[in-house]
């Protein structure tokens, strides 16, 4: 029961460590990083529905596009909010309930590179995709598991808390004409604060569900033996 109340407030230290120090430039990486990730998953979503990607290119005002040829506009419109909040969830759960921390480092490192060096379209692209990927990398094969562990508890739960921040300010903020809320609003006829209402409300439920998964222990306790049998 100790542990496990630690495991969910390590989680809450961490929360609101971010929180904390939001808008510093300890943060700001791991914001880029989500916006990355929503590009990404823009990308990825045209790709599974029969699409390509052309390129991605993010900006240093925590902006950026994915451009795809292809695929249902519907699923890659949509895949880019949800899919940044379920890459940040996946590693989370991976960093509470594995011991593979140091390989997702290099994996999530190596990913990056890779897009980077494919479809980056940008100087600050370039420099942030393979950047922060060779970063990743060098976390992964020199720094220890639990150091691992820490940063990529870190990245998952900022992920979490940046994509429904995210949804809020491009539904709310009326100067993001291109959003994809908006966007998916022009194509369904759905106003925009319904896109967005719905995505805020299944980014909290799977953001907290991650949060509980998280924190809940690994394997059962075995009971421990005390007396010898007669």
């Amino acid at each position: 029961m100790v542990s496990l109340f630690k495991r969910y407030i390590a989680l809450l230290l961490i929360f609101i460590g971010i929180v904390f120090l939001w808008n510093t430039l300890f943060v700001y990486p791991l914001k880029i990083f989500v916006v990355f990730m929503h590009e990404v998953s823009h990308g990825l979503a045209a790709i599974v529905t029969g699409g390509r990607i052309v390129e991605i290119q993010i900006n240093p005002q925590q902006g950026g596009h994915a451009l795809t040829q292809g695929g249902s506009r519907f699923w890659t419109l949509t895949a880019g909010y949800l899919g940044s909040l379920l890459w940040g969830g996946l590693i989370l759960l991976l960093a509470a309930r594995t011991h593979l921390d140091k390989a997702i480092s290099v994996l999530i490192g190596l990913g990056m590179v890779a897009i980077s060096i494919g479809f980056g379209e940008s100087t600050f692209t370039y420099l942030f995709g393979i950047g922060f990927g060779v970063v990743l990398l060098a976390v992964g094969f020199f720094l220890p598991e639990g150091v691992n562990d820490w940063i990529l508890r870190v990245i998952g739960v900022t992920s979490c808390l940046y994509a429904i921040l995210d949804i809020k300010s491009d539904v709310l903020d009326r100067s993001h004409l291109r959003s994809d809320a908006r966007m998916l609003s022009e194509m369904t006829g759905i106003p925009t604060e319904v896109w967005g209402g719905l995505w805020i409300l299944i980014a909290i439920g799977l953001t907290l569900w991650f949060l509980y998964l998280a924190g809940k222990p690994t394997t059962d306790a075995q009971p421990t033996a005390t007396e010898e049998e007669l």
